[in-house]
């Protein structure tokens, strides 16, 4: 139900709510355990216990993240921003192989809060790009060495915009041989 291809926890929390550009955008996020679902898929805490208080927080986190990282973020969005981030964050525990957080959603607020001060205050946000897609309103990070890289991810959007684009220039094509 969710992915993750952002490169960036605070940036997979934008992406659940879907194609925003777009008149009915897709809300992922519509119940209090969708959150925990999200929270757990993500890797920040298996079993956190969301409320409806609790959605309705996070799902604020995630506007706010959203508009500091596309540039349109006002002086009360990082205010927002950063007293999330004034809370605990989740605990690390290392199992050996793996690392395992623990703590409760306001903890897990917290980090994802702290994941977007790093990402803004690195001044990574010339990365942050949002995916060509007509389809899709995914921000990521870019991480490619040239700093050109223009979809979510190749295995869903890159695909899909490149076939579309190699069945129009075949379709031109045709069209100027046929004449």
């Amino acid at each position: 139900m969710f992915t993750f291809l952002s490169g960036s926890p605070c940036l997979d929390l934008t992406t659940t709510l879907q194609v925003r550009h777009q008149t009915s955008p897709r809300e992922l996020l519509a119940a209090p355990g969708d959150v925990t679902r999200w929270l757990e898929q993500a890797g920040l805490g298996a079993g956190i216990s969301v409320d409806s208080e609790g959605l309705r927080r996070t799902i604020a986190l995630r506007e706010v993240v959203n508009r500091l990282c596309r540039g349109t973020g006002l002086a009360e969005d990082r205010a927002a921003l950063n007293a999330a981030a004034a809370h605990p964050p989740l605990i690390p525990r290392w199992t050996g192989d793996t690392v395992e957080f623990r703590g409760d959603l306001q903890q897990a607020l917290s980090t994802l809060a702290r994941d977007a001060i790093t990402l803004l205050a690195d001044r990574k946000t010339g990365r942050i790009r949002e995916c060509d897609h007509p389809d899709c309103s995914r921000l990521f990070l870019d991480s490619s060495r040239s700093g050109r890289r223009r979809w979510c991810g190749m295995s869903s959007c890159g695909t899909k915009a490149k076939s579309a684009d190699y069945r129009r220039r075949n379709s031109d094509r045709a069209r100027r041989t046929a004449t």
